[in-house]
This record gives structure tokens, C-alpha cells and sequence, in this order.
């Protein structure tokens, strides 16, 4: 087993919960399995209409490290108003709705989430490489959601939830005073109860991706366990070093 750590950070991030379209679509407050097990796919070129392509993805564990949970943000939203009907959206019944659709939609404006992925080796290597030449480009929960640089940080991490908890640089956060010293909380989701933490709540959450297909999503529930960790002050960069500080720990692999 072997893992890949993942940093998730651009303007806007979107992680919808939810399979059906409904006129209210909201986000999660942290990157679904659903969504990141999406972008893997997407990048190894396995279409929506391939459950049985889903099946390699369901022996990863994700570890969510929060670095920052953003600002919610909500779009008031519209497609096809102001045309002739046969040119606005389409119906699942084959015809068209006739008027503009209207939604709200939701969004993390400046969050950052940084991912520990584990798993098989083969998997994990068939992820990285295609992350590093996708089939279809990765995105933050929305197409319209660009990943900032750099994306994956480490690509054969031995124990990668450490890596979250000692290595990787942490993102500064305006609402999280800059320490001097000492340690900084930082928020963490588990798929196992982690061992000496503060204290740990637990959420249920609709993200176990069961098919993506256009007209017949469906997801799993799974169990998720929030803790803080304590990390050392040394992860903590500031905005004017942090770029540097991130390449510097994602080229310290390459250099190995």
C-alpha cells in the first residue's frame, strides 16, 4: 500500500452532496469521496456510463486535512433564457423546458484541502499517472472550479496521513492568527477513528459513488470522523513563502 497527497486550492470549489439536479444546489464543506473519486476517473478516461470502472477506486481511503474552509458563496444562476423553446435546455423526456432554468449555486470561494490517498499500489500509480497526463483535465467539484498549481504534491508517500500531519506545508488562513510558536489546530476527516486526538465527532455523509451516470446517480453512505490535530508551527507558511515552501516539499520526492 502506498498513497498520493493531493492539494486542492483555487478561487471556487464546489462539493455537491447531492445526485439529483435540484434548483438549490449547495456544497459540502470539504472535498466528497464522490468528487475525488470522479477526477480520478475522469483523468484515467473512464466515462460516466462505466460503473464496473468504479470498482478499482473502492479500496482508497481518503484523509482530509483543512487548511482552509473558505467563504461560502452562493451563484444565481440561469441557462437558456430569452430563446425559442427547441433552444432552451432539454428535458430528460427529450423535449425542452421553454424557459430560462434557474438555479442557486453554491460555493468554497479560497478554501484549501489538502488529501491523503491510500491504496494498492497499482492503483495508486495508475491515479498519478494519469493526474500527471489526464484524459480529461481534473476539476474542483464543478468544471468551472481550476485547481491551482501545484496539484499533487507526493505520488509514492509510504504512509501519507503523515505526511498531512508532519510534513506538508500548511496554508495560511486570515481567520487563524499566525503563531509565533507552539502548535496550530487544524481540522482533519478520517474514514478510521484516528488514535490521540482532542476529541472526535462523527458525520454521515451521501458520497459513496455507486454510478455516475447522466440519468441514474447514485451514492452509498459513509461514516466520517472529524478531529483537530495540534500540528508544529514549522508547517505553517506565510502567503509570501508559501508557493516556494509547496514546491520545495513536492520536488524533495523527485530528488529522492
Amino acid at each position: 500500500m502506498s498513497g498520493l497527497v493531493l492539494r486542492l486550492a483555487g478561487p471556487l470549489q464546489s462539493w455537491g452532496e447531492r445526485s439529483a439536479f435540484t434548483p438549490d444546489r449547495d456544497t459540502a464543506p470539504f472535498p466528497t469521496r464522490s468528487a475525488l473519486i470522479g477526477m480520478f476517473a475522469a483523468a484515467e478516461g473512464i466515462t460516466r456510463h462505466d460503473t464496473s470502472g468504479l470498482d478499482r477506486y473502492r479500496a482508497l481511503e481518503f484523509t482530509v486535512r483543512v487548511d482552509r474552509p473558505g467563504t461560502r458563496l452562493v451563484d444565481y444562476h440561469t441557462v437558456g433564457g430569452g430563446q425559442p423553446k427547441d433552444n432552451t435546455a432539454a428535458t430528460s423526456g427529450g423535449s425542452n423546458k421553454g424557459a430560462a432554468v434557474i438555479t442557486r449555486r453554491h460555493y468554497l470561494a479560497d478554501a484549501v484541502f489538502v488529501v491523503a490517498v491510500t491504496g494498492p499500489d497499482e492503483t495508486i500509480e495508475g491515479i498519478a499517472g494519469a493526474l500527471h497526463q489526464p484524459y480529461w483535465s481534473p476539476y474542483l467539484g464543478r468544471r468551472s472550479c481550476v485547481p491551482d498549481e501545484p496539484l499533487m504534491l507526493h505520488t509514492h508517500a509510504s504512509d501519507p496521513a503523515a505526511e498531512l500531519l508532519h510534513h506538508v506545508p500548511l496554508s495560511p488562513d486570515p481567520t487563524r492568527p499566525m503563531p509565533t510558536n507552539g502548535t496550530v489546530p487544524v481540522t482533519f476527516l478520517w474514514e478510521r477513528p484516528p488514535a490521540a486526538t482532542d476529541g472526535t465527532d462523527s458525520l454521515t455523509v451521501n458520497d459513496v459513488p455507486r454510478s455516475f451516470a447522466p440519468h441514474g446517480r447514485s451514492h452509498d453512505r459513509r461514516r466520517l470522523f472529524r478531529t483537530v490535530h495540534h500540528l508544529p508551527v514549522q508547517l505553517a507558511a506565510s502567503p509570501q513563502s508559501l508557493h516556494r515552501q509547496l514546491i520545495d516539499y513536492a520536488t524533495k520526492e523527485v530528488a529522492a
